[in-house]
């Protein structure tokens, strides 16, 4: 277990980005921001009939930004917090479970493997971030911080 640094922020930024949905619109971002040197860390993409919402969490955030307004995308920045538990069965469920009980909402969800240390990272977006930090650190979850993320 980590120990809490709370003069360090438990928050990770991620950037929304409103595509429409319609063939190549995807290719387009990922296009940008390759040419932009920007490393993707982690993403999400959900949609509807007229448009989707990518979440990303990038190397560089104010340059992600910067290079999407600059290519008239509409985007926000937003955070969200990046809990890490052994990759197997179980996890999730265990993080959900304490967020249950110390009744924290889950607006939304996403996750990836750390394949170098054989755990998963789960981002979540809560309701109450600050209630979520403190009920995960309180049972004990490895709360990631942005840096840590930049370097997965």
């Amino acid at each position: 277990m980590r120990v809490l640094d709370t003069e360090r922020p438990m928050k990770v930024e991620q950037i929304s980005i409103f595509v429409e949905n319609k063939s190549g619109r995807l290719a387009e971002v990922t296009d940008v921001l390759a040419k932009s040197g920007i490393n993707i860390r982690a993403l999400s993409l959900a949609d509807t009939a007229d448009f989707g919402i990518l979440r990303l969490i990038v190397d560089d955030t104010a340059k992600t930004l910067e290079v999407l307004k600059n290519n008239n995308f509409t985007v926000a920045k937003n955070e969200v917090v990046a809990v890490e538990v052994p990759d197997q069965p179980g996890g999730l469920a265990r993080i959900l479970s304490a967020l249950q009980q110390n009744n924290v909402n889950v607006e939304y969800m996403y996750a990836f493997v750390r394949q170098s240390e054989g755990n998963a990272v789960l981002i979540f977006r809560f309701d109450e971030i600050e209630k979520a930090i403190a009920a995960l650190h309180q049972t004990g979850f490895t709360i990631l911080r942005h840096e840590d993320i930049q370097r997965v």
